[in-house]
């Protein structure tokens, strides 16, 4: 029987040795599809009132996983289509949808009536809520998102406002954990948020 002898023997058995534990570095797939920004503190001072006429704060849903997209009722594409993805986005949860705060923040008080969040904002799913509150107060929470937003146009009632797009999501735990980009596939946005209710 051919013998190998001890020193060839160590010789090859480093570089195994070395090669498994790189393997064994190799980072493991993200658990998330959308921007992981855990540890960000925005959201602190949360507190706005919804299109029912309740003052609230992030954590009176604790529980839940809370998604905050920052828009406005008169707006003629990127809010409807951030509303309508998170109704898909529902649909698909099933009955998980029901451990899900949908919150949408008007950039537009002057016009953003609790009457017409309460009217527009259900339209996407009737668990939706419309948050409004005094024009200093939605700009402190905005900035406090990093959200940036502003007039365009004939500023004498007439007008659009340029605004960030993107969805925040908190975990059951109130922690600020995604930002979800702009029209993202609602697929991809709820396998999301099941890993969230899952606890990851």
């Amino acid at each position: 029987m051919l013998s190998i002898p001890r020193t060839v023997a160590r010789l090859v058995a480093v570089p195994l040795l070395a090669i498994g534990l790189l393997a064994g570095c190799t980072p493991s797939e993200p658990v998330f599809k959308s921007t992981d920004i855990t540890g960000a503190e925005y959201g602190k001072r949360f507190a706005l009132t919804d299109h029912n006429g309740q003052a609230r704060t992030l954590a009176d849903f604790k529980g839940k996983v809370v998604t905050i997209f920052f828009g406005y009722t008169q707006c003629p594409d990127v809010c409807p289509t951030a509303l309508s993805g998170m109704s898909a986005v529902m649909e698909t949860l099933g009955p998980d949808a029901d451990r899900v705060q949908v919150i949408f923040v008007t950039v537009d008080p002057e016009r953003d009536t609790p009457e017409l969040l309460a009217e527009y904002v259900p339209l996407f799913d009737k668990r939706f809520l419309g948050m409004y509150g005094p024009a200093d107060k939605i700009a402190e929470i905005a900035k406090d998102f990093r959200v940036f937003y502003r007039k365009s146009g004939d500023v004498d009632g007439h007008y659009t406002i340029d605004h960030s797009a993107g969805t925040y999501a908190f975990g059951p735990d109130g922690r600020l954990r995604l930002y979800m980009k702009h029209a993202e596939d609602p697929q991809v946005m709820a396998a999301d948020i099941k890993a969230l209710l899952a606890g990851k």
